[in-house]
Parts: C-alpha cells; sequence; structure tokens
C-alpha cells in the first residue's frame, strides 16, 4: 500500500495511509445519489455506510434501534425482583465500581428509583485501594444483613465467593465484562459478555445494560397499568458512560449518544451542568467533551480521592450540593493528572528498556497508584501499538491494568491467566482488564500473558498507521464544512470521525502550552490560515520539531473541531501528527 503524500515515517513514527479508490470511488456515488456534502458522504462512505441507508444513518431513531432487553437472559427475572422490591419497600442497596461505567449505572438506578418513591437506596462503591475491583466478601456480607435486595452494577459476574457470602439477600448482577465458564449464584445475571450469550449486545457498557433493566421494568409496570419514570431523559447518563467506557459507536450505542448529548443540552440535570461548568464547558455538549472533559472528572474521584463521589454527584437534586462535589472533583483531576505524569516517564522509560517490539508492553513499580496505572496503560499501548500492562507494587502483591489494540482479547488472555494461578485475580473485556498479581510471580505472570496475546497476533503489527481522509486546503476549513460532518457523528471508539491532512504548510505561530501542549498557527501561503492545538505535543517529539521549525513547511493531519472562546465560533485543527513536505 502507497503511503499517502508519501509519508512512509511521520514525527510520531507512523506510516500515512489515504482513503482509498474504493472509498473514493463510493463517496461519489453517494453524492450524486443524495446530494449530501461530498466531504460528508466521504465519512460515512469509510463508515461503511451506503447510499440507500444515508439517510437513516444520519438520523437513527433508537426505538428502531433498541433491542428487546428479554432477549438478554435473566433480564425478566431482574426486573421483575427490583419491582417486587419497590413495591414491597424493601431494603436495597447498590454495590458499583468505581469508574465512570459505574458511577452513570448507579446513578440511573438512584434517580428511578427515587422518581418510583422507592426508600433510599444505599450506595457502595469500594475504595480502589483497600479492596480493589469488584465485590468483596466483608462488604457483600454487611450489606445482605441489612439489605433484602443487592444490585451489583458494571461489576459481579466473577464475584463467585462474594455473592456467596451475600446468601441473606438476593443479588442481582448488572455488567458487562466478560463472564467466566460458570456464574455467581445469583438471582439474575444480566451479561450480553456471559459466555451463553449470542454476543450480538456485546458491545453495550454496564450503563446500557441497567437502562434495558429500566426498559423492561417499564413494560411490567405497563403490563400492570401502573406508570414509570421517562427513561428517556435518563439517556443523558448512558452516553455518558458510553464514551468513556469506550464502546464502540455503532447500532444502539450511537443512538443511546446521539439522544443523550440532546438531553445533556438541555442542563436539567444538576450533577451535569455543574461538572460542565467547572470544566469550563461553553459550547454544545459532543462525544468530546464526555471522554476528555466529564469522564476523567467524575473517574477522579474513584483514582485518587472518595471513591462514591462521582456517582453521588450524577445522583444529585441539589444545585448546591452539585456544584461542592463537581469542584472537588475538579481538584482531584489536577491531582490526578500530577500523579500519572510522574508514573507515566517512569512506566515508559522502563517499557522502553524492556522493548517495545514484544507482544506485551509492560512495567510495574513500587508504589505506583493504583488509580492512574490504567491511564498509563493507555499512554504505553498508544506509544507502541501493542497491549500494554501497568502494575503499582506494594507489600507481597502488585496491582495492575491493561489495555489492549484491536483484534487481541486481553480480557480472555488475563481470565486464562487467573484461571492457571498466575494471577491471583483478574478479569475485564477485550480491550481493557485488571489484575493482581503476587509479586514473585510478576515476572512469570508476564510472559505467560506475552505468549498467550502472540497467539492472537500480538507484536505482529509494526507502528500504528495514521489513517486520512483526504486532503484539505486551510480556506476550506470552514463551520459550514465541519458542521456537515458532524451529521455523522457522534464519533468515537468503533466509528472515528475524520482526519485531514494541510498539505505544504508554513507554521506561522508556536507556543508551548500548559506544560506538554502545543498551539500554533499554519497557513498555505496563499492568505488563508488555520488555528491548531496539539494535546500532549511535548510528551514525543511533535512538540519539539514544530516549536523550533526554522521555517520548513509541514504537511499538518488531524480533526477538525469547532472552537467557541467570548461568545465566537471558529474552525480550529486538533492536531495529531506531522511530516517534512519535501
Amino acid at each position: 500500500m502507497t503511503a499517502y503524500l508519501g509519508v512512509e515515517n511521520s514525527l510520531t513514527g507512523r506510516r500515512w495511509i489515504g482513503p482509498g479508490v474504493e472509498v473514493d470511488r463510493q463517496a461519489e456515488a453517494m453524492a450524486q445519489a443524495t446530494g449530501l456534502p461530498r466531504p460528508l458522504c466521504q465519512t460515512l462512505a469509510r463508515l461503511g455506510v451506503e447510499s440507500a441507508g444515508a439517510e437513516t444513518y444520519l438520523a437513527p431513531a433508537l426505538r428502531d434501534l433498541l433491542p428487546d432487553p428479554r432477549s438478554l437472559r435473566d433480564m425478566e427475572a431482574a426486573a421483575a425482583r427490583v419491582l417486587q422490591a419497590v413495591t414491597t419497600g424493601e431494603r436495597i442497596a447498590i454495590f458499583a465500581d468505581y469508574d465512570v461505567d459505574g458511577g452513570t449505572s448507579a446513578a440511573l438506578l438512584i434517580d428511578w428509583l427515587n422518581q418510583m418513591r422507592a426508600p433510599e437506596p444505599t450506595l457502595y462503591i469500594p475504595d480502589r485501594i483497600d479492596e480493589g475491583y469488584g465485590p468483596n466478601e466483608p462488604a457483600m456480607r454487611d450489606l445482605a444483613a441489612r439489605h433484602d435486595l443487592i444490585l451489583c452494577v458494571d461489576c459481579g459476574t466473577l464475584s463467585h465467593d462474594a455473592i456467596v457470602a451475600a446468601d441473606a439477600a438476593d443479588v442481582v448482577v448488572l455488567d458487562h465484562h466478560l463472564g467466566g465458564e460458570t456464574l455467581p449464584p445469583a438471582l439474575a445475571v444480566v451479561n450480553p459478555n456471559r459466555q451463553d450469550e449470542s454476543g450480538d449486545l456485546a458491545h453495550l457498557c454496564a450503563a446500557a445494560v441497567v437502562f434495558l433493566m429500566l426498559v423492561e421494568a417499564g413494560r411490567q409496570l405497563r403490563e400492570a397499568d401502573r406508570p414509570g419514570p421517562d427513561l428517556m431523559a435518563m439517556l443523558d447518563l448512558v452516553a455518558l458512560a458510553t464514551v468513556a467506557d469506550v464502546a464502540p459507536l455503532i447500532g444502539v450505542n450511537r443512538a443511546f449518544v446521539r439522544q443523550g448529548l440532546r438531553i445533556m443540552a438541555r442542563r436539567e440535570r444538576p450533577g451535569l451542568v455543574a461538572l460542565a461548568d467547572v470544566a469550563r464547558m461553553d459550547a454544545t455538549p459532543n462525544a468530546y467533551h464526555l471522554g476528555f472533559l466529564l469522564g476523567p472528572r467524575i473517574n477522579a474521584g474513584g483514582r485518587i480521592g472518595k471513591a462514591d463521589l462521582g456517582a453521588r454527584l450524577l445522583a444529585c437534586q441539589s444545585a448546591t450540593e452539585a456544584r461542592a462535589m463537581a469542584e472537588r472533583l475538579d481538584q482531584l483531576n489536577t491531582e490526578r493528572r500530577e500523579v500519572e505524569a510522574m508514573v507515566r516517564d517512569a512506566a515508559l522509560d522502563q517499557a522502553e528498556a524492556r522493548g517495545f517490539d514484544a507482544p506485551l508492553v509492560w512495567a510495574a513499580g513500587e508504589g505506583w497508584h493504583p488509580g492512574v496505572v490504567g491511564i498509563v496503560a493507555s499512554r504505553l499501548k498508544e506509544a507502541a501499538n501493542r497491549p500494554a500492562i501497568v502494575i503499582g507494587l506494594e507489600g507481597d502483591e502488585g496491582k495492575g491494568s491493561g489495555r489492549s489494540v484491536s483484534g487481541v482479547d486481553l480480557g480472555a488472555a488475563i481470565q486464562r491467566l487467573a484461571s492457571e494461578g498466575l494471577l491471583l485475580k483478574g478479569g475485564g473485556h477485550k480491550m481493557a482488564a485488571g489484575l493482581t498479581v503476587a509479586r514473585d510471580r510478576l515476572e512469570e505472570a508476564m510472559a505467560r500473558l506475552s505468549d498467550l496475546l502472540a497467539r492472537q497476533g500480538a507484536g505482529q503489527a509494526g507502528p500504528a498507521d495514521l489513517r486520512l481522509d483526504g486532503m484539505l486546503m486551510p480556506g476550506a476549513a470552514a463551520i459550514e464544512l465541519v458542521e456537515q460532518i458532524e451529521a455523522a457523528g457522534p464519533f468515537g471508539a468503533g466509528a472515528p470521525g475524520p482526519r485531514y491532512v494541510f498539505p505544504d504548510c508554513q507554521i506561522s505561530y508556536a507556543k508551548q502550552l500548559g506544560g506538554n501542549h502545543l498551539k500554533l498557527r499554519f497557513g498555505d501561503g496563499l492568505g488563508a490560515s488555520l488555528e491548531a492545538i496539539a494535546f500532549g505535543a511535548f510528551d514525543g517529539p511533535l512538540g519539539a520539531a514544530l516549536t523550533g521549525h526554522g521555517g520548513a513547511r509541514f504537511h499538518l493531519a488531524g480533526r477538525l473541531d469547532i472552537n467557541t472562546w467570548g461568545g465566537r465560533r471558529s474552525v480550529q485543527l486538533r492536531l495529531e501528527d506531522a511530516a517534512a513536505a519535501l
């Protein structure tokens, strides 16, 4: 395959790949058949949309895409048990994971239960450091002694012993993590990633599973001629979880996010309003805001602060209380970034010394904070284009997190390792997983994991390619063009947004911002110019090369968005890569 613009090795070490003749041909045919703008057709064609389905794709109707909740095993029993608890005034506890998906799942249930006039549920989110991921025996035993029903959300599928310990109460699991060969002894385990499921809904996050349970509860309420809450108004939480958990934006997930963003724009949920304000969001919310502004702040509570702070904020109905919690999460997020930077630098040095060409890239360090190892694993994965594991060691154990690349099922490999006894605990899904390992078995476990991943093809690819949708000139990057392209969104995992290259451009201004970011302005010499921002540019070679350009010309590649500042809207390039224009 010929490199686009001849770029075989960009400043970030990537080969550039163009859209291809077939995509160009399909885009041209679609533009003629539908009358849609050519750049929009280019994006649709690349996403696999055909001309006949373009209109439906651009305006997906949730009612047409929403799966039947009863297609998931145990769904009817789960919803019926929750309704029974509401009807009889039973005591309900919600045991949730400490990330965004867990927090939104818990907030969905709390919101729904409050609207159903049920007794206030107990929210329990384990401490990441002291308790680790998922239900544990002491906590579940204590909750069962004081409650009639425990709802485990975004966790529980592998928690056999903990659920056995909760035998004084009924337990319902609403999860999406990869299931084992056997299920825990819960009343119901609703999980599209159970081994006896078809896998058709494997892309759902836990909040989406909870939402489907509420849809089924609504159906049972209607059959009993009883009113239920407005579930559509809760899709803002489902959208946030879907994007923050990096679930693929395909099928019903895409419809969830599109509808959820519209609801979020109404600013009716106090917790999200407060969080958007402290994050200084002054534009209509989009998927980027969910993944990079709101999600990290909610996660900060579970990473380095109070584990349940994010969930409590999302469920909060008081604007004053929400503001206080949002400000605390914003502060914790700043602290998280500082801790992350220290661990990231050490992990990158260690992993690079070990070698970036192995099937698995990993690093482990004394006292590395468990709350940031997952983020750092993502950085290693991006740097090496390999599955990555980062582990914080303390005492006789190490707790770590991993991130994978497309086509390599990390969760299954971690689960295999745990079944072989090389891990004390482990689980997850294809793209992300967590583990606990004994210090004296660390090297052995990582060697075995590397072998398992190699069998899946990890390590066979070179540096990641950068896929481009075409070329643009600065003068063509108008607000109208960006708005047309955004009609094909939201973009994210499974549906990446279009990326363009601006060829042979001159940099007229370049400045380092906020420690490691880069702000620049560039033009083509014909009078038009465009501003660009490159986040984390100084963590790699991009920042230094472009600030010290010395008058050289560059091809600049990235994604377009609309920047709103002081009431003024302008097009901005989110710069991802560059190459010398030879």
